[in-house]
């Protein structure tokens, strides 16, 4: 056994995807389960399929090509890149979209291919990630990918949180109800996918409940890891379906302040040390390569994370029960974005339990 490593809980992944799934569909929302956190592992995604998400999406092309050969349509997450074209007509079915110069690179692949790229195009509520803000640039954009050839334009978007940390609200994703209604009259042309966000808009079930315009939330952490808006845990979900385990590969005492002048640590910050005399002190062999410390906590509360290099976790272990040893692994609890460093990370173990 080597580490460090994940521990995935297939059981609590599915557990977690059948709850979310049956909540959605009573509210007439389909799920768009989101791979990326895994990496598009094939293993991985068949739980979502079991656990009857409605299709695959994910953010890289590349993690599409792994599940092709999985039975349900996949979704592009990424604005799409002019460099993938062609991977992302053969590997996806339907794409979020904002550029119509990049559509239509997309309709002339899928026009030589054969085949119809559906797409939805994405309308930027505030939160200034992706999307047009702009009203007469959405009714330009909707003017165009209308004409194109082998392009069908199946509902229109929006993502919140990710990047300005906008809340969804039934406020601001009633917008997409008044832009639906517009973009019908201005195409004569039913919209079937009104697609309201991620897990954060899970915050509005059960009360005051979504919009009853959107049909569709791309969800991923809710799904693996049981949480929602603000990372806070959905009640009724596993939030340990993945747990990281690093070995311990040096315990010694040493003073709680560094001796010497300080300068700048390997990362280029001045770092700043309160001195609580000798202390307990162990080092786990993962580091900020891996994932950045902030994002772990450990399970043993009497562990407590004092910083990382590259290549190193170091802890103080003065307060702890544990009759901890050299080769031992310590378990640690993760973050969404800790666990996405660390799923990523080729130098972290991938076990199934």
């Amino acid at each position: 056994m080597t580490y460090p490593r994940i521990n995935i809980d297939l059981f609590k992944i599915k557990y977690n995807t059948e709850s979310m799934v049956q909540q959605c569909h009573q509210a007439n929302v389909q799920v768009a389960g989101v791979t990326k956190l895994f990496g598009g592992n094939p293993k991985i995604a068949q739980i979502f399929v079991d656990g009857g998400v409605d299709m695959l999406a994910d953010s890289r092309i590349e993690n599409l090509a792994k599940m092709k050969d999985l039975p349900l349509s996949k979704m592009l997450l990424r604005i799409p890149m002019m460099s993938q074209v062609s991977d992302i007509i053969a590997y996806s079915d339907i794409g979020l979209v904002s550029e119509p110069v990049t559509v239509q690179a997309l309709s002339n692949e899928a026009q030589r291919c054969n085949k119809v790229y559906k797409v939805i195009l994405m309308l930027d509520l505030g939160d200034l990630r992706e999307g047009i803000f702009h009203e007469g640039e959405i009714r330009q954009a909707v003017d165009e990918i209308s004409r194109m050839k082998s392009i069908s334009l199946e509902g229109i978007g929006t993502n919140l949180t990710c990047y300005g940390g906008v809340k969804p609200t039934r406020e601001n994703l009633s917008c997409l109800k008044t832009w639906k209604e517009s973009i019908e009259k201005q195409t004569g042309q039913p919209l079937r996918v009104i697609s309201g966000g991620n897990g954060s808009t899970l915050s509005l079930l059960p009360a005051p409940g979504i919009p009853p315009h959107i049909n569709q939330l791309r969800l991923g952490s809710s799904l693996t890891m049981g949480i929602g808006l603000n990372d806070e845990p959905i009640k009724g979900l596993y939030q340990d379906a993945f747990t990281l385990e690093a070995e311990v590969v040096e315990i010694r005492e040493k003073p709680s302040k560094p001796v010497g002048e300080i300068g700048l640590d390997a990362f280029g910050n001045q770092p700043m040390f309160e001195d609580k005399g000798f202390r307990r002190r162990a080092i786990c062999a993962i580091g900020r390569q891996d994932i950045k410390p902030e994002h772990l906590s450990p399970l043993d509360h009497g562990s407590k994370i004092l910083g990382a290099s590259s290549d190193h976790l170091l802890l103080d272990i003065t307060d702890t029960l544990q009759d901890l040893k050299v080769g031992d692994p310590l378990t640690f609890y993760m973050t969404y974005g800790g666990c996405l460093s660390a799923m990523t990370s080729p130098y972290v173990q991938k076990y199934y339990v």
